[in-house]
């Protein structure tokens, strides 16, 4: 089993012992190591075989004992034991925003409800108005939260169908006779979610790639395939695309598959303005049927008089115009990143301790990163109180001087208060060379009064950065009402950067919305939010929505060097 399984399992487990009603110590005990183990940056096997697994924190002799079971045999007969008491339905109703193990416990000693569709039903005829301990607000939040449910279902965060897509496609390049192979749709073009996965591959076998596809690990059932084309249903609940070409036409049906609706229109507008026919084999001359360009996409697009234009750009057409008239931008690339400005230790919620942060991003080359632990008032994340935030600017202080050529900047990631103050005294802030500011309480406020609660935090002379700005977490909750263009003004006005937060869940602000703050003036800055090692790497999936908005380096606050972004922020 590898690490992920254990922890999707462990979680599982404590969501049975809570719909169970057993002492909520055990069900911490179980979230508290899988939290752990998903920090891991290494294989539970490789600490299995040192004996070491009591050494992962919240990991002892009893849960130890489970890993081994799972590590042995991919089964826990634990796990079956509890999971049999429940209702299966109820680990699925327990997924909708809105609903814990306890509300799904009540909902079916109460109700008889074990199941999505008969919650849904209860809803439509009104069993839950007069049911004791639910209010009309608690059945609004179950309302919504079944819708938010259901779009989740519908597409899955890029986070999750590209690491999917990454080892489909290694594993299509390792099969005997493929010449090449990529993702290509809203995948490749880095959409925050995808509906289903497409891939493209080229060889002179077809039959025996999709032979060979249709047998591959991922995949939990064939839908339907032969000749060129296989369509399966994944293991991670998407579904999957194949198309295997000739080298020939390969350029051609990757630029067909990657590009939305409007854009392969513009093109095919753009191609019969010339005399050209474009589709999915190539670009052809209309008259002759004369092949002009099909084996590569920069031969495709070159035909038309295009650059190859990036993927993540082939959205509405209008980049087709911009392609024509040179002005597509040099978009920002992940090397461009010069430091990290969210960082968490587990001076709060992190995994990592504060040393081996720091030399991580060392070792990426960047040339400053920010801690950014949490402010007191999130308790759930541990969130520093003063004395503790000062011993640790001290403890960044001595950790900055071993570097010569890395700043280590002291911040905090401070929450903003339901009247838009925040969580230190501007005394306290003083002290910090970096203020990130968030709001993690009070989502249900109007538009209105949210608004006025991000602008009086943002004219907070210490702030340089405003969190995850609308609060949404895809497919779980929806993002807050805010007038985006208030919002923008006053950080133009105030030199407050805006971050855009590369958490996969989060992808906050969204491509558009980066757009339009950009059209307005405003900062903005990358980051990966990251509270373990290997979530550094998430910084890419913030880059994947700065290219989406078009955005040049030029644009990122942390594509400056060291000193310029000193200087940028000191702005405020």
């Amino acid at each position: 089993m590898k690490n992920a399984e254990v922890v999707s399992l462990f979680m599982e487990i404590a969501d049975i012992l809570d719909i169970l009603g057993e002492s909520s110590f055990k069900s911490r005990a179980y979230r508290k190591a899988a939290q752990s183990i998903k920090n891991l940056s290494r294989d539970l096997s490789e600490l299995e075989g040192e004996g070491t697994l009591e050494e992962v924190p919240g990991v002892g002799k009893e849960i130890a004992l489970k890993i081994k079971e799972l590590l042995a045999s991919g089964q826990l007969g634990y796990y079956h034991k509890i999971k049999s008491q429940i209702p299966e339905g109820l680990l699925e109703i327990i997924k909708i925003p809105g609903i814990g193990p306890k509300t799904a416990k009540m909902l079916y000693e109460k109700l008889g409800i074990a199941s999505i569709p008969e919650l849904e039903k209860a809803v439509a005829e009104g069993k839950l108005i007069n049911l004791t301990g639910f209010k009309e607000k608690t059945r609004e939040n179950i309302i919504k939260g079944l819708d938010i449910y259901k779009k989740g279902r519908e597409r899955a965060p890029l986070g999750v169908v590209w690491e999917e897509a990454q080892a489909l496609v290694a594993r299509l390049k390792e099969l005997k006779g493929v010449a090449a192979a990529s993702a290509a749709g809203s995948v490749r073009r880095l959409k925050e979610t995808v509906k289903d996965l497409d891939l493209v591959a080229s060889s002179t076998n077809p039959q025996q790639v999709i032979d060979a596809f249709t047998s591959f690990p991922a995949v939990k059932e064939v839908l339907a395939a032969g000749g060129t084309e296989a369509t399966v249903a994944l293991q991670c609940g998407i579904n999957a695309d194949l198309m295997v070409v000739n080298p020939e036409s390969y350029g051609a049906l990757l630029a067909h598959l990657t590009g939305s609706w409007a854009h392969n229109l513009r093109v095919r507008e753009l191609a019969q303005s010339q005399g050209l026919k474009a589709n999915e084999y190539g670009m052809f001359e209309e008259k002759t049927g004369k092949k002009l360009a099909g084996s590569s996409e920069e031969g495709y697009y070159r035909v038309l008089g295009l650059p190859l234009i990036p993927p993540e750009l082939r959205e509405d057409g209008s980049e087709v115009d911009a392609a024509l008239a040179g002005k597509l931008p040099h978009l920002v690339e992940a090397a461009d990143i010069k430091g990290d400005l969210q960082l968490h230790t587990d001076w709060s919620d992190g995994a990592a301790k504060l040393e081996e942060v720091v030399e991580s991003c060392h070792k990426r080359g960047y040339q400053y990163l920010v801690i950014t632990d949490h402010s007191k008032s999130l308790l759930v994340a541990h969130g520093l109180e003063e004395d503790r935030l000062m011993r640790q600017i001290d403890e960044i202080r001595r950790l900055n001087e071993r570097y010569s050529d890395m700043t280590v900047l002291a911040g905090s990631e401070v929450d903003i208060l339901g009247d838009g103050s925040l969580d230190y005294p501007d005394e306290l802030l003083a002290q910090l060379d970096f203020v990130l500011a968030s709001i993690h309480s009070g989502f249900a406020r109007d538009k209105r009064a949210q608004t006025k609660r991000i602008s009086k935090a943002m004219e907070n002379r210490y702030v340089n950065l405003i969190g995850h700005i609308s609060g949404r977490l895809i497919g779980e909750r929806e993002p807050y009402e805010l007038d985006y263009e208030e919002i923008f003004r006053v950080a133009r006005d105030t030199n407050t950067f805006i971050e855009i937060n590369a958490y996969p869940l989060r992808l906050d602000l969204s491509d558009v919305l980066c757009r339009r703050a950009r059209q307005l003036g405003v900062g903005l800055a990358i980051t990966s939010d990251a509270h373990n090692i290997p979530a550094l790497d998430q910084m890419w999936f913030g880059v994947a929505v700065a290219r989406r908005a078009w955005l040049r380096k030029e644009e990122i606050l942390n594509c400056l060097d060291s000193a310029d972004m000193v200087k940028a922020i000191k702005k405020h």
